[in-house]
């Protein structure tokens, strides 16, 4: 996660939970769910208020790549790949 925009970087994909063990313990993660959900919301919230600024310095970064290397060709899009 970059520190300054916090926009996500690089993802891993979670790993596959391990089964419950005994009733207490899904019932335990049961009662933290809305709390895990509205942390989750929150994340989401923040990052779309930040989205006109990281699109923004993603544009710069690239802006100013380009600058220093004219003769780079463009990067490729994905409708570049048919």
């Amino acid at each position: 996660m970059d520190p300054v925009t916090r926009a996500v970087i690089t993802f891993k994909a979670a790993e596959k939970p391990r089964e419950l063990a005994d009733i207490e313990t899904g019932l335990e993660r049961l009662k933290g769910a809305a709390a895990r959900r509205e942390e989750a919301f929150q994340r989401s919230f923040e990052a779309e208020r930040n989205q006109p600024q990281v699109l923004a310095r993603k544009f710069d970064e690239l802006f100013k790549k380009a600058k220093e290397n004219p003769n780079e060709p463009p990067p490729k899009r994905d409708i570049d790949l048919d």
